[in-house]
């Protein structure tokens, strides 16, 4: 995977700054839970595994003719929750059209 840091007892407020901070194109990704943040920074092997996989789940989409939108590497996060996370890559499939009414 490459290097991380685990950051205990960051509060919600932290967390928003830090993100906020590190801006939204940057190599890093960011989980944050139950007041702990994590800052991973994936290998270039990692990456390429992360391309091909994404290149995949198109083709499928295509193929099946499927509605669908990538949105690469979109943080989400709840307050609510307290929780946050950036997922590599992400498809919106069965909620592709709920997407689009909110843009």
């Amino acid at each position: 995977m490459g290097s991380h840091i685990t950051v205990p007892d960051v509060s919600w407020r932290e967390f928003e700054t830090i993100l906020q901070a590190l801006g939204e194109h940057r190599v890093s990704r960011i989980a944050y839970s139950q007041n702990t943040l994590e800052i991973r920074v994936p290998l270039p092997d990692y990456e390429r595994s992360k391309v091909l996989i994404s290149d995949i789940v198109k083709i499928l989409l295509r193929h099946q003719e499927r509605d669908w939108e990538s949105l690469g590497s979109t943080t989400f996060r709840g307050q609510t929750e307290a929780a946050g996370v950036e997922p590599d890559d992400c498809f919106y499939i069965a909620n592709y059209r709920a997407l689009h009414s909110i843009k």
